[in-house]
C-alpha cells in the first residue's frame, strides 16, 4: 500500500442499524443504517439497543471516518451542504446477522461510489456535531486549493480508420 493510500486522520464512531418488520411476503425485514455515534459505546457488536412496534436498534460496531487531505474538497462540499451527512456501508454477511459494517465515510462521492455493488446498503444519515468539527478542523488545516484545468479537445483525425498498407506491400 502506498503512503498515498493511508488516511492522514481517523475518527472511530459506532454505527446504530434499524431492522424493521417488512410488509412483504418476500422479505421478512428491511434494514438501514440510521445513525452514527461520535464516539465507539462500551457495548459488543449486534447488542439490543431497543425493541418497539416491530422495530429493533442495534449497536452493530465500530467503524472509522477515515480522512485524507486529496479529499478536502468533498469534505468541505458536504459541511457546506447545510445538511453535513456521513454515509454508512453495509454489506451482506453470511452468518446471523445478515448484514456486516463494511464502512463509514464523510466523502459524498466515495459513499455514492459503494452503491455500485447492488448488494450493498448505504444510507447517508446526519452527521454528530463532534464528527462535523473534527472534519472541519481538517479541512482549514489540509486544505489545497486545486484551479480547474479543461483539457483541449484534440481535433478528429479523418485517415485513423482508413485501410492502410503494410510496409511489404501486401495485406
Amino acid at each position: 500500500m502506498s503512503p498515498a493510500a493511508r488516511p492522514l486522520f481517523s475518527i472511530a464512531v459506532g454505527v446504530v442499524v434499524e431492522r424493521r418488520k417488512a410488509g412483504s411476503p418476500w422479505v421478512d425485514f428491511v434494514w438501514r443504517g440510521v445513525a452514527v455515534l461520535p464516539d465507539e459505546p462500551a457495548t459488543r457488536p449486534w447488542t439490543v439497543l431497543r425493541e418497539q412496534d416491530g422495530t429493533t436498534l442495534f449497536y452493530a460496531g465500530r467503524a472509522t471516518v477515515d480522512l485524507y487531505p486529496s479529499e478536502t474538497a468533498r469534505y468541505r462540499d458536504n459541511l457546506a451542504s447545510g445538511n453535513p451527512s456521513v454515509w454508512i456501508v453495509l454489506s451482506p454477511s453470511e452468518a446471523a446477522p445478515p448484514y456486516a459494517v463494511a464502512a463509514v465515510t464523510a466523502d459524498p462521492a466515495e459513499g455514492e461510489g459503494f452503491t455500485e455493488a447492488a448488494d450493498n446498503l448505504v444510507e447517508a444519515v446526519p452527521m454528530p456535531e463532534v464528527l462535523r468539527e473534527a472534519i472541519e478542523s481538517f479541512v482549514a488545516e489540509h486544505h489545497v486549493e486545486r484551479e480547474f484545468v479543461k483539457r483541449k479537445r484534440r481535433r478528429a483525425d479523418p485517415e485513423a480508420l482508413a485501410r492502410r498498407e503494410h510496409e511489404g506491400g501486401q495485406e
